[in-house]
């Protein structure tokens, strides 16, 4: 796999695998978390969600900023481990929530939140900008060996950042079923089992008994009596509640012990190689010196189109975003509420998107590797565009899905009375159908984005181009919560249209400026 690339590759891919692995963790479990945890709406944490997302992105073009003034890349990446760390330390300790702490204890999770995302913002950019540095200097030692050898290395930078992408996701594939073993083991070892629908329930019956209907009350009596492992009849459901509520919780807190000892990983990876990767910025400076000042205007033009078309492209996925991560919001609570996940929690089912990308990135490559050997190759713009379009094809399924089953809103769904609720759920298959489709867009833009963002930024602002890549990111993800709001607000098959006339706008777009971009990235 890693044949005919950099050398550094395979320890900048390990470093993030470790990383992503801890973080995975908890962004499987943090919406359902946050609901659980404080009973707030699953607007509300939604929202929360929605603004850790636009952080770890947003973040991500100050630590860029921070690691080209200082010229300071590996320590910039070490210094975010060390916050990411911390953030999960918080995070971890299992303080259960009661009206008497809540003032200040959401307040504590959402500081965590923020140096997890702050620590993510000096790591991520940084470490992508050292694998496009990588590149660079790849392609100038193989063009000293003639013309041919130069395009074929300009040929393996889609290639590397697919592999890169691939380590990222080996971490993502194993890290949503830690949370849901640990919290399931908790609970069995205080005679519960572990049920999706409960704990909003115990917090409604906590908050005011008399303001459940008789509906909900039947719900909660049901569903209180099927979790007792032992099978011993609920004396005092307020004593119930209170009880599955702080082991359910107290189970998702000591995963979080995971993701602090995979960021400690990532961080001795990373120390153990860091010689072996570049520094972006002192390697141009060098470089610098030996241009004319006719050669710097020229080169500020090309830079001006350059950037051009950067800001193109970050303005297309900032769509691809929003619709994409969907899966840690609405997706998730489609799968905690209409699909039947007795035997897999829901977190889980976000392992399906990781899986899908470390199966088929091999099947991806290939074609394209088959496309490039024929004369049709296919440019990275023109890919973008297409990945658009199989976004939309994944949300495309979910309406059809959503109307012929006749379901309603995700409020509305959760009244019904458990047994009706049931027998209208879908299978597992409608998940992995989906992940399915968003699985093969995001690889035809995810990892290829980045790939274009270092064919196009100056070298000297890697740090900061790959920010803007990430702080567009920021902003399809400061709008995510729209998704949960329509979901418990419509019939759901109204929301995944919303998404689906969002990604046909976006590749449409898209595909108005593919020739213009593919001249720019061909100068």
């Amino acid at each position: 796999m890693f044949k005919n690339h950099p050398k550094g590759l395979l320890a900048a891919a390990l470093s993030n695998m470790g990383e992503r692995f801890g973080y995975y963790i908890m962004n499987a479990v943090l919406v359902l978390f946050l609901t659980s945890k404080f009973g707030i709406p699953d607007e509300k944490s939604a929202l929360i969600y929605s603004f850790f997302y636009f952080g770890i992105y947003v973040l991500s073009l100050v630590g860029g900023i921070i690691a080209d003034h200082t010229q300071n890349y590996k320590g910039t990446i070490q210094s975010g481990l060390i916050t990411m760390a911390l953030g999960y330390v918080c995070l971890a300790i299992p303080i259960t929530a009661t009206a008497m702490n809540q003032s200040w204890l959401l307040p504590f999770t959402c500081l965590a939140l923020f140096m997890i995302a702050f620590g993510n913002g000096l790591f991520k950019g940084n470490l992508q900008a050292m694998v496009g540095q990588l590149y660079d200097n790849f392609e100038a030692e193989e063009a000293k060996k003639g013309p041919e050898a130069a395009k074929a290395a300009q040929g393996k930078r889609d290639s590397g950042f697919q592999i890169f992408y691939v380590f990222i996701n080996i971490g993502g594939l194993i890290a949503p079923f830690i949370a849901p073993l640990l919290r399931s083991w908790w609970l069995k070892a205080h005679d519960f089992i572990y049920n999706a629908s409960l704990p909003a329930l115990c917090h409604q019956y906590i908050a005011d008994p008399s303001a459940m209907s008789a509906e909900q009350m039947q719900n909660l009596n049901d569903l209180a009596a099927a979790s007792v492992l032992s099978g011993q009849p609920v004396a005092d459901m307020g004593v119930f509640a209170a009880d599955y509520l702080k082991i359910f919780n107290e189970g998702i807190h000591y995963s979080f012990f995971a993701s602090v000892a995979a960021m400690l990983l990532s961080l001795c990876i990373f120390l153990a190689t860091k010689k072996i990767l570049p520094t972006p910025a002192k390697k141009e400076a060098k470089a610098a010196a030996g241009y004319t000042e006719e050669e710097k205007v020229a080169m500020a033009k090309e830079i001006k189109q350059r950037m051009y078309a950067l800001f193109a492209v970050l303005g297309i996925c900032i769509f691809f975003w929003l619709s994409f991560h969907q899966n840690g919001q609405s997706l998730s609570f489609f799968a905690r509420d209409f699909v039947n996940t007795s035997k897999i929690a829901p977190e889980v089912w976000q392992a399906v998107n990781p899986f899908f990308v470390i199966v088929l990135t091999p099947v991806i490559m290939a074609i394209f590797g088959a496309l490039s050997k024929k004369g049709k190759e296919v440019s990275t713009p023109r890919k973008i565009a297409i990945g658009m379009g199989i976004t939309g094809l994944a949300y495309l399924f979910l309406m059809c899905l959503s109307i012929s089953a006749g379901y309603p809103s995700g409020t509305e769904f959760r009244a019904m009375p458990v047994a009706e609720a049931e027998a209208m759920k879908v299978g597992p298959w409608a998940l992995i159908l989906t992940y399915f489709f968003l699985t093969v867009a995001e690889l035809f833009i995810s990892p290829l984005g980045l790939s274009f963002v270092s064919k196009v930024a100056p070298k000297n602002l890697q740090g900061l181009c790959q920010g803007l890549w990430l702080g567009a990111t920021a902003l399809g993800n400061l709008f995510i919560f729209v998704g949960p709001i329509m979901y418990n607000a419509w019939p759901i098959w109204k929301c995944w249209a919303v998404f689906l006339v969002i990604c046909l706008i976006a590749m449409s777009v898209m595909l108005g400026m593919v020739t213009w971009l593919e001249k720019i990235t061909k100068n």
